[in-house]
């Protein structure tokens, strides 16, 4: 089928409509979480309040909300109206809310034209979802982990989850998770003494290689290095994507190119597919091969997807720490049996020009390099089934949720398997910041449930590089940190510490499951957040000598510092060309749930 026949199917006037709804239904319910907007509560219908948003251009929006933990609100897509100065009815789309808002929050004309531009990328792709979606949780079952993530549909958080700035059409079809494309990936030789290899002991760079790659194919490499006059020894082979050579590397790298210091070499013969995060890609033909990770230097989420040089250079060794500790450590260790797919081997390349320029845009900085990450299927024992933990929060074509398959197949009921996920997820979590004074981002997309017979049996956890940091507090534990690691990674006082959990795993992922699962089964979202601050009660009662750390890093406080991430975009990085990658803003506090639900 061709682009336009599918863009026929795919771009229709009821499709449309339903990922506008959908989407206005996400914003209004985020920002109003993020306080962006602060609309009059007029009145109730049955269990949801009637909230109406005037606003200066003469426009107002009613609408209905469910009230949710953690000061949240879930919005109902088909209450929301939209109506002109003097009362009369009109379209309601995101786009629209968005030149509505322009003024009430004083966005500029380029915020608001570049959101508005990430907000209609992400409606395409929604629109190809929709319209594709024609898999039940039935077949979800039976689907690998590899292509289990081309299904999941986005950050569930940030509004604009699938801008992808720097994409055209053909892009999008060829290379976006959802579309499931497999691809073959291009390699280049870059010469040795303008790149580094870094690597965990024992993983050489031959040895990688060799491993990586087929033996024909290295052989086609050397061949075409020698017909240059050039030897092949003085060169390392690194796989890139083709859109980041076509659009970055050829562009920005010319004149690395021109002199043979880089070399284009041709693709290789393994089939990959691209995962959630975009730039990371699974062996499909040698499954138990490593994922590789490459930067694709689009705007897509908060940052452009390019790898930071000084986190591609460090990120072996930081894998050697996380690993360490949880080796030494026989509760992670041995009953935890925590698996942590290290990014074990890299190779960066520094651009000649920019990396001297002082206060450079990062993305001009990242542009090129890779790594390569142990893949989950070589730690994955037979009747295991590894799960990204975002699939707890899809819901099929039918309206069913996968998490109801799951807890269907497993023969336990919905509290029993809720009891057994958060004793697999939590502990381990816990275990590092209490123990270690140390955390990584564990929300939906880096975090993978392992499964037997439906059940929860283990925690994995991927990425855990770029976000792994440290207790600012001092800790005897901590003492023993390298320089070389703590001049990378970021150091963050108590509760910034707590925010990678609370915020990275309860407010970023199981916020919506507690809502999906009072939808969809009436399950109490009390009796949810009481299971989830029992399970970090039971792990505190298992480790009293750590009871200091308890009030330290508390993360059953009666609130916390809000992070907000649409905020990021609207007002406090925007669309900014920033020396460094933009955090989370801050803004207010959130009631914790988890300090509510005690008085159960």
């Amino acid at each position: 089928m061709n682009h336009t026949e599918i863009l026929g199917r795919a771009l229709r006037p009821d499709t449309w409509a339903s990922v506008s709804r959908a989407l206005l239904a996400k914003m209004l319910s985020e920002f109003l979480y993020e306080e962006i907007i602060r609309p009059d509560a007029i009145g109730k219908s049955g269990d949801r309040t009637v909230f109406r948003l005037p606003l200066k251009n003469g426009a107002e929006y009613v609408f209905e909300a469910r009230r949710r933990m953690f000061d949240s609100y879930r919005v109902i897509p088909e209450s929301v109206r939209r109506a002109e100065a003097g009362g009369a009815p009109t379209n309601e789309t995101p786009l629209q809310f968005v030149l509505d808002l322009q003024h009430e929050l004083g966005l500029s004309p380029t915020t608001t034209a570049h959101f508005l531009r990430e907000l209609t990328h992400t409606l395409m792709a929604d629109a190809h979802i929709l319209e594709r979606k024609d898999t039940s949780v039935d077949d979800l079952m039976q689907m690998d982990y590899a292509w289990l993530e081309g299904e999941m549909e986005g950050h569930p958080w940030i509004t604009f989850n699938k801008g992808r700035i720097g994409w055209g059409y053909d892009d999008y079809l060829a290379y976006a998770p959802e579309q499931k494309q497999s691809i073959v990936l291009s390699w280049i030789a870059v010469r040795k003494d303008r790149a580094t290899y870094h690597t965990v002991p024992g993983l050489d760079y031959d040895y990688l290689v060799r491993r990586e790659l087929e033996r024909d194919d290295i052989a086609r490499f050397e061949a075409k290095l020698a017909r240059r006059g050039l030897e092949p020894q003085d060169y390392f082979f690194m796989p890139v994507h083709a859109w980041q050579w076509q659009n970055v590397i050829v562009p920005s790298f010319a004149e690395d190119v021109a002199t043979d210091t880089i070399v284009p070499l041709g693709a290789g013969s393994d089939q990959y597919l691209p995962q959630q995060s975009i730039r990371t890609f699974v062996n499909i033909s040698h499954p138990t091969k490593h994922h590789i990770k490459l930067p694709m230097s689009i705007l897509n989420t908060l940052v452009y997807r390019g790898l930071p040089g000084e986190r591609t250079v460090i990120a072996p060794l930081v894998t050697q720490y996380v690993k360490g500790l949880c080796d030494r450590d026989p509760f992670l260790r041995d009953e935890c049996r925590l698996i942590l797919l290290g990014e074990v081997a890299s190779l960066n390349y520094d651009h000649p020009y920019y990396a001297k320029l002082a206060g450079a845009p990062y993305q001009y900085l990242e542009m090129l390099g890779c790594i390569w990450r142990e893949s989950i299927y070589s730690f994955i024992e037979p009747g295991e089934r590894p799960l990204t933990l975002a699939a707890l929060l899809h819901v099929d074509k039918h309206r069913k949720p996968f998490v109801s398959a799951l807890v269907d197949r497993s023969g336990l009921g919905l509290a029993a398997w809720l009891e057994r996920l958060f004793q697999v997820v939590l502990p381990p979590l816990l275990h590092y910041l209490y123990r270690y004074g140390t955390v990584f981002s564990p929300h939906g997309e880096n975090t993978i449930l392992v499964l037997k017979d439906a059940v929860p049996q283990r925690l994995a956890m991927k990425d855990f590089v770029d976000d792994c940091n440290l207790s600012r507090h001092p800790l005897p534990e901590l003492a023993g940190v390298s320089p070389e690691l703590k001049a990378v990674l970021r150091s963050e006082p108590p509760e910034g510490l707590c925010q990678f959990i609370w915020a990275g795993l309860f407010i970023c992922h199981l916020r919506y499951l507690a809502d999906l699962l009072e939808v969809h089964h009436g399950y109490p979202e009390r009796a949810f957040w009481g299971q989830v601050r029992q399970t970090i009660l039971d792990y505190q009662r298992r480790f009293p000598e750590l009871e200091e750390r308890y009030r330290l890093f508390d993360l059953l406080a009666p609130s916390f510092t809000k992070l907000c991430l649409n905020r990021n975009r609207l007002f406090t990085n925007g669309y900014a060309d920033a020396g460094h990658r933009p955090h989370a803003a801050q803004f207010g506090r959130v009631a914790n749930a988890l300090h509510e639900v005690a008085a159960l």
